[in-house]
């Protein structure tokens, strides 16, 4: 499973990163929106979906992460509680790293791993206030395109890096900000149109890639 965000480049298995590697349950929480957060977290196996809620709205999803992500690094920015919660999507081996030790490693001038470190954090920040700007000029139709084609990692070619991972309608509604009927309606024109195919999972097609800007 590959994830929405760019992944951390150089940390072929998160060794580098320190911490400690614990096992997830597919559906298990990590962690809860509101608790305190003195931890981030590296995904070496499995996948994980972030999710956020307010008081006067449901929950919406922020991400959905894959091998070689980082989440809950927010706490490096001095937040003092987690701002979304962590779900396992699937089986799932994650490293926990301490706060301090990863401030540690990024104050160090010239190191690999602190490069590849705040290079991946930038491409994050860039990525949510992409995701925000789709929200706000953007139809649901064409934010839901964009979705798949992230999911699926497409390359010029048309291939896929990796299968779209399993994820319900309810799930794409969230990520999108529409309702489930929608994202029915939607996914059944993308299918007629044959810009996704279903065999066991989800095939996203370049063609998808290629008629967004006229949707």
């Amino acid at each position: 499973m590959k994830s929405t965000v760019s992944h951390l480049a150089g940390f072929s298995s998160g060794a580098s990163l320190g911490g400690k590697i614990s096992s997830f349950r597919r559906k298990q929480n990590i962690y809860t929106q509101g608790a305190p957060a003195y931890t981030l977290f590296y995904i070496q196996e499995g996948g994980v979906r972030l999710t956020t809620r307010s008081k006067l709205q449901p929950s919406a999803v922020t991400a959905i992460l894959g091998v070689g992500d980082m989440f809950g690094e927010l706490c490096l920015a001095g937040y003092p509680l987690r701002m979304s919660t962590a779900v396992a999507l699937t089986a799932s081996s994650i490293r926990t790293i301490q706060k301090s030790e990863m401030l540690e490693m990024l104050r160090k001038k010239n190191n690999k791993a602190s490069n590849s470190l705040v290079a991946y954090l930038l491409a994050s920040v860039k990525k949510y206030q992409d995701h925000v700007a789709e929200l706000l000029t953007s139809s649901a139709e064409q934010r839901l395109a964009r979705v798949l084609i992230r999911l699926a990692h497409l390359h010029k070619n048309g291939r896929a890096v990796v299968e779209i991972p399993i994820l319900s309608h309810q799930v794409l509604a969230e990520m999108v900000g529409t309702t489930r009927p929608r994202v029915n309606l939607f996914m059944n024109r993308f299918r007629k149109k044959g810009f996704i195919s279903y065999d066991g999972g989800i095939e996203i097609h370049q063609s998808l890639n290629k008629v967004l800007k006229n949707l």
